[in-house]
């Protein structure tokens, strides 16, 4: 990806970033990383940490690596690993270096020996519990530990020995030594180690001692030599303590910790909490539900990487937390679609015409083309026959003010193909229209009809050589658009998310459909193959986005 100044407007990450270099800090170099904890699925709310980490780099000729946050093992697997490397690709982006937490289990362990040396940490044998109730509160100040004054020789010999699997697990944590009267909270001696006998994916059963994430994310930055850590603002009353180990240590590089807000997308959650209890229970199907807003979830949806970066620029950055209407993120994958979806025909709800003045066996291959602006995206061929289908609801018995489409005695224009004029409804015993009778005009293929005017195009599918289709409509997975503010989140979810047409035909292109392109089904909507569910026996397709807002009402 290549990038100019001049393509990006400027915000306040950028303009601290620009000053740093017209003063040559960090000797001229940026250098990010995007750091996720390895238990879940990315979310759009990491694509725009994604987008604003690589991004930045590429835009000031530096670098950004992906770090596995990977300290807390209970949690974490190689499926979440392989998932996030998979996504960063697909965004567009290539890290420079591959790194784990893991990777640094040694020297993070000597850093700690070191604090302990300076009489800045100590082991503490306090419940979880007693360290919460000492900790005080927002208004009074926390209580010191009874065992805050041990010795340095008795911390660092304790500390050996909880290396050494000695101790039970929550028997001894390691804290930092601050300030307990702090009006800052994580400065009151907050726990930098703990004991928990779980085996680690990279590392094994080789420690049973972990690092804390506060302790452990600035020091991997100072090793990775990272010149500005970007992240939410939920870090920001953590900023004073990431700042403290590095002060305390004196690490060669002292990166500059900036936050900003994080993305709160309405109808959505982006807890990954929340996120594994809907796949867990089963209210989706999994994490690459296209109702989810994963990114696996909106790349199954159809979404495509370019929308999803333009979504992240158009959002901006800023130091206030704020939501963002879901309206925006269709904006983008339409005005991408609409440029680069090919157009095909698809028929969600059939309705058989038999074209009564058409040859018996005749087929024509009528060329279509592909796009209406970019002719370079070239022609099909779509085969037109006796009997076609058509959407049920481009007939009307009773038609509305207004109604362009097909009546009896009334006449269309068939995309791409003939006029028609409608001569016989036929109705099953209920009274219910089953098909239509038609007849065409041969001289209006590519013309209008001599001496009237036909304002109604309608699309249409061969049935002879169409093919059986399954169509799911998505909608909004919440009924509210702001779930987590529920007492319950789930009690939010919308029963009627998904809505599955079973028995669609698609024209005879889609036959030869693949995952990784995009196409408009006329006058319906923007659609992708799902690959996974698709069989040889039937097509399905999930719907990427409404033509316009508000064409379908959810």
């Amino acid at each position: 990806m290549s990038t100019n100044d001049n393509q990006f407007p400027s915000n306040f990450i950028r303009q601290i970033i620009a000053d740093d270099l017209s003063n040559n800090k960090n000797n001229g170099k940026v250098v990010t990383r995007f750091p996720p904890e390895p238990n879940g699925y990315l979310h759009i709310g990491h694509a725009k940490s994604i987008c604003l980490n690589f991004g930045i780099a590429i835009e000031n000729n530096g670098v950004c690596n992906l770090r596995f946050d990977d300290t807390n093992p209970e949690k974490e697997s190689v499926e979440y690993m392989e998932s996030i490397k998979r996504d960063v690709q697909w965004l567009g982006f290539t890290w420079n270096e591959l790194c784990h937490a893991s990777d640094y289990f040694e020297p993070l362990y000597n850093y700690a020996v070191q604090l302990i040396g300076q009489g800045q940490a100590y082991i503490d044998s306090l419940s979880a519990e007693q360290i919460r109730a000492y900790r005080g509160t927002l208004t009074e100040p926390g209580k010191e530990s009874p065992d805050r004054n041990r010795s340095v020789a008795e911390n660092l010999d304790l500390f050996k020995r909880m290396r050494a699997g000695e101790f039970a697990d929550g028997q001894y944590v390691l804290r930092a030594k601050i300030d307990m009267a702090s009006p800052n909270i994580n400065m009151r001696d907050p726990a930098i180690y703990r004991i928990r006998r779980v085996h680690h994916q990279r590392t094994g059963n080789e420690w049973c001692i972990y690092p804390m994430y506060d302790y452990t994310h600035c020091i991997s930055d100072a090793i990775e030599g990272i010149t500005h850590s970007l992240c939410t603002l939920e870090f920001e009353d953590h900023r004073p303590l990431y700042d403290w180990v590095l002060d305390q240590l004196q690490t060669p590089c002292h990166p500059q910790q900036i936050e900003f807000a994080r993305l709160q997308l309405e109808y959505t959650i982006v807890s990954k909490r929340k996120l594994n209890q809907l796949v867990t229970e089963k209210h989706v199907k999994g994490w690459d539900d296209p109702r989810m807003p994963t990114i696996a979830g909106l790349r199954r949806a159809g979404f495509t990487p370019k929308a999803i970066r333009d979504f992240c620029e158009r959002i901006g950055l800023t130091k206030q937390n704020s939501w963002i209407e879901m309206g925006v993120l269709d904006y983008c994958i339409r005005e991408d679609l609409n440029e680069n979806a090919l157009r095909v025909m698809a028929v969600l709800q059939p309705l058989r015409v038999v074209i009564s003045n058409y040859p018996e066996t005749q087929v024509e291959q009528l060329e279509i083309s592909n796009h209406p602006q970019r002719h370079e995206l070239g022609k099909r061929q779509v085969p037109f026959s006796k009997v076609i289908l058509i959407e049920q609801d481009d007939f009307a018995q009773l038609p509305p003010p207004k109604y362009k489409r097909l009546v009896v005695g009334g006449e269309v224009r068939l995309r791409g193909s003939y006029v028609i004029r409608c001569n016989e409804a036929i109705k099953d015993t209920d009274g219910n229209v089953i098909g239509l009778h038609c007849s065409y005009d041969p001289e209006t293929l590519g013309k209008n009809p001599e001496g009237r005017k036909v304002k109604g195009v309608i699309h249409w599918v061969c049935e002879q050589q169409s093919y059986p289709a399954e169509v799911r409509l998505y909608h909004s997975l919440f009924k509210v658009p702001q779930p987590d503010n529920e007492e319950n989140f789930l009690d939010a979810l919308n029963s009627d998310s998904l809505e599955v047409l079973t028995n669609c035909r698609v024209e005879a292109s889609l036959a030869d459909a693949k995952a990784e392109n995009r196409y408009q089904f006329e006058r319906t909507g923007y659609f992708c193959l799902d690959a996974e569910d698709s069989t040889d026996g039937k097509l399905v397709f999930n719907r990427t986005v409404t033509l316009r807002e508000g064409w379908v009402k959810d």
